[in-house]
C-alpha cells in the first residue's frame, strides 16, 4: 500500500494540506504501507526553491517521517512530454492552436448563448495539413486530451461512495500548454503510474479533477486503478473558508508560536475523523492505531483555536520540566539573550508549566524576570485595574511592610495573612499586586514570583507602583541598593 502527499510549493504549508499529509501518514503506518513526498512545482512563476526546501523539514517538526521522496515534477517534465506526445500519436490528445484571444472570444459566446463555457473543439479533427499550416502562421501549440462524447465518468471513492459525472459536462482540456509546461492532471496521472501509488488520500477541493485523471490514467496504461478517498475541508468557525483573518493558518506560523508538535498533530487527527473510543488527547502511537478511512467524516471540519489551545495545553502538561526547558530555551534565550540565568529560567518554567498554553506564551510571561528593571512596564489595562481596586494604596503598603522585613521563603510571602487587617478580599486586592510585580493583573503564580524575582526588585516594583498611585506612606522603607 502506498500513498503520496504532493503539495505546491507556493507557500508556507497551510493547515489543510498539513491535515492531507497526516492522514496519508496516519493511513501508511496503520496499514504498514509506504509514505510517499511529491513536491508539485510545475508552476514555475508561483513555486520557490526556499519553499520547496521547507516542506520536507516542517513535515519532520510535526513527526511525519518520509520513507520516499521528495520527487521534483520540475524534474521530470521530460516524462510528461514523452506522456503527452505518446497520447497524441495513438488519438486521445491533439494539438491546438487556438489563441488566448479566440479562446476567450469562445468563452464569452458560449455564456452569451446559455451555453456552459469550455472549448468547441475547433481544432479536434484538424488534419495534418492543416495543422502545419497553423504551425507555419506561428500560432501557439498546445495539447488537448480528447474526452468521450457521451457516457459519464464515475468511481467510487473511500469516503464518499460513487461518484459520477456526464463526459457532456467536460471539455477537451489542456494537458500541456503552449510553453511546454505541463498541466496539473498529466503529471499527476504519470507521477501516479511511475510512484506506483495505490492510494489517493487530497482534499474534497480536488474531487472534480479525479475524473480528468482516471480518464489520463485509463488512456496512459491498463495497470488498476488507486483507490481514491476525498477528505472534507477545514473552515473557520464561521463555516467560510479559513484564512489568516481568522488567525495563523500555516503550520511554521504554529511552530513559531510555541505550539508543540504532538499537540498539532492530535489536533488536526481529529479534523474530519474521531475515535471510536471518544478519546482527544492522544499520542502519534494511539492514534496510528485507530485510525482507518471508514472513520473520516463527510462533513467539513471547523478550525478552532481555543480546542487547539486547550489540546496543546493537555500536552504543554504531559512534558517533564527538563523536557520543557530544551523546548522553551530558544524561544526565552531569542527573547531575552543568551546568557539568562539558567536556573531562575527553569524555576519560572516549573510555576509557570501547569497553566500554560504554548511554549512561547510561557517564556512571555517571564519579562517581569528577565527585562532589565529600566524596561519593565506595566500594561495600561491592568494599570486601570489597579487604580480601580478597592483601598489598593493599603494593599501596596501593608504588602511593601511585609517584603521589607519577612524571611524570604515562599511560605513566608504568601501575602493572604497579610491583607487580613485590612478587610479586603485577596482575590480582589492580589491582582493589584500582580500588576505591580509583574506588569499585569495574572501571570505567573504571584507568592512563586515574587520569592524567584527576590527581596529588593519586588519591593522596587511595589514601591514604583504606589508612587504611581499618589499618597504613598513613607514609613516602609525602600529597597537596598
Amino acid at each position: 500500500m502506498r500513498v503520496r502527499f504532493s503539495p505546491a510549493p507556493t507557500g508556507e504549508l497551510h493547515v489543510g494540506s498539513a491535515r492531507t499529509a497526516l492522514f496519508n501518514w496516519l493511513y501508511a503506518r496503520h496499514h504498514g504501507g509506504v509514505f510517499a513526498l511529491r513536491i508539485e512545482d510545475t508552476d514555475r512563476e508561483r513555486s520557490r526553491t526556499e519553499w520547496v526546501e521547507q516542506i520536507p523539514g516542517i513535515l519532520q517538526w510535526l513527526g511525519l517521517d518520509i520513507d520516499e521522496g521528495p520527487v521534483l515534477q520540475s524534474e521530470r517534465f521530460d516524462e510528461y512530454r514523452a506522456a503527452a506526445d505518446g497520447l497524441v500519436e495513438r488519438g486521445f490528445a491533439y494539438e491546438c492552436f487556438c489563441t488566448p484571444g479566440e479562446l476567450e472570444a469562445k468563452h464569452e459566446s458560449a455564456k452569451k448563448a446559455g451555453r456552459t463555457p469550455g472549448y468547441d473543439g475547433t481544432c479536434r479533427d484538424l488534419t495534418e495539413e492543416e495543422r502545419a499550416a497553423k504551425a507555419a502562421e506561428g500560432r501557439p501549440r498546445s495539447i488537448r486530451f480528447r474526452t468521450p462524447d457521451d457516457g459519464s465518468s464515475s468511481f467510487v471513492d473511500a469516503i464518499r461512495g460513487e461518484v459520477a459525472v456526464e463526459w457532456s459536462t467536460i471539455s477537451d482540456f489542456v494537458i500541456v500548454r503552449s510553453d511546454g509546461n505541463p498541466i496539473f492532471f498529466l503529471a499527476n496521472a504519470v507521477d501516479d503510474l511511475a510512484m506506483d501509488i495505490t492510494h489517493v488520500i487530497r482534499g474534497e477541493d480536488l474531487l472534480d479533477s479525479t475524473h480528468r485523471v482516471l480518464a489520463l490514467r485509463r488512456a496512459l496504461s491498463e495497470r488498476d486503478e488507486p483507490i481514491y478517498a476525498h477528505l472534507p475541508l477545514i473552515l473557520a468557525p464561521d463555516r467560510s473558508k479559513l484564512s489568516k483573518r481568522h488567525g495563523a493558518v500555516a503550520l511554521e506560523d504554529f511552530r513559531d508560536a510555541g505550539y508543540l508538535p504532538e499537540a498539532i498533530l492530535n489536533y488536526l487527527s481529529l479534523l474530519g475523523w474521531g475515535d471510536d473510543e471518544g478519546r482527544e488527547v492522544m499520542t502519534a502511537d494511539e492514534i496510528v492505531a485507530a485510525f482507518d478511512l471508514d472513520g473520516v467524516t463527510h462533513a467539513a471540519a471547523a478550525f478552532d483555536h481555543k480546542k487547539l489551545d486547550w489540546v496543546n495545553g493537555e500536552w504543554m502538561r504531559r512534558l517533564t520540566l527538563d523536557d520543557v526547558e530544551v523546548r522553551a530555551l530558544p524561544y526565552a534565550q531569542a527573547r531575552y539573550g543568551a546568557g539568562i540565568d539558567r536556573g531562575v529560567f527553569k524555576e519560572a518554567l516549573r510555576i509557570g508549566q501547569e497553566r500554560a498554553v504554548t511554549l512561547v506564551s510561557l517564556v512571555e510571561q517571564m519579562d517581569f524576570l528577565f527585562l532589565a528593571d529600566e524596561k519593565f512596564t506595566v500594561d495600561e489595562d491592568s494599570w486601570e485595574k489597579l487604580a480601580a481596586t478597592e483601598r489598593a494604596g493599603e494593599v501596596l503598603d501593608a504588602v511593601a511592610t511585609h517584603l521589607a522585613d519577612c524571611e524570604w521563603t515562599l511560605e513566608a510571602v504568601d501575602l493572604r495573612p497579610v491583607l487580613e487587617p485590612l478587610g479586603v478580599k485577596p482575590r480582589k486586592a492580589l491582582p493589584a499586586v500582580y500588576t505591580a510585580v509583574e506588569g499585569r493583573h495574572a501571570g505567573l503564580p504571584l507568592f512563586d514570583s515574587i520569592h524567584l524575582l527576590g527581596r529588593d526588585r519586588s519591593l522596587a516594583r511595589v514601591h514604583a507602583a504606589r508612587q504611581r498611585l499618589g499618597g504613598e506612606d513613607t514609613r516602609w522603607p525602600c529597597p537596598s541598593g
